[in-house]
């Protein structure tokens, strides 16, 4: 199969900002940034955190060992791969999380050459104000699209993630 080259008139780039890849896109990131100005103006994180959140100096990539650091700790190999990123991107981010404080590096138990990766209590504290972001961000959507929309896209992502 073939594809023929499109004349002048035929061209319409429209598409390219209204695709289902571009809107997912485009709604993560502003779910993302809203989810860090709440805990950036959470009184329980850590003023540092907070202040780190409010200048943007964290971000979405920050947020990836949030969502996926499991909460016995987690090798940095399973931490990449879980977020879809390379072993070196995650090293850069946990590197910058441990010297936040909000993980810590320690031995491996089930294997003396490993090294863990695990939330410092003050890990857990930008954990459970991650999870309250999340519900009010959550809470927003539905009541900006209404319950029905709401329920509709979380099955249709449900279903399309399998």
């Amino acid at each position: 199969m073939s594809i023929e080259q499109p004349s002048p008139t035929e061209l319409d780039d429209r598409w390219r900002a209204s695709h289902l890849g571009r809107l997912l896109g485009e709604a993560l990131r502003r779910f993302d940034e809203r989810v860090l100005h709440l805990m950036a103006h959470n009184p329980h994180v850590p003023l540092a955190l907070s202040n780190l959140a409010a200048r943007q100096q964290v971000g979405a990539a920050h947020i990836h060992i949030t969502r996926h650091l499991a909460l016995q700790g987690s090798r940095l190999t399973e931490l990449a791969a879980s977020a879809g990123m390379s072993k070196q991107a995650m090293g850069t981010l946990v590197d910058q999380c441990e010297a936040w404080d909000l993980v810590r590096r320690e031995p491996d138990p089930l294997d003396a050459r490993a090294r863990r990766i695990v939330f410092t209590a003050t890990g857990l504290l930008w954990l459970a104000a991650f999870r309250q972001a999340v519900a009010q961000a959550e809470a927003e959507f539905r009541a900006l699209v209404g319950p029905e929309v709401a329920t509709v896209v979380t099955l249709g992502l449900e279903a399309y993630r399998t």
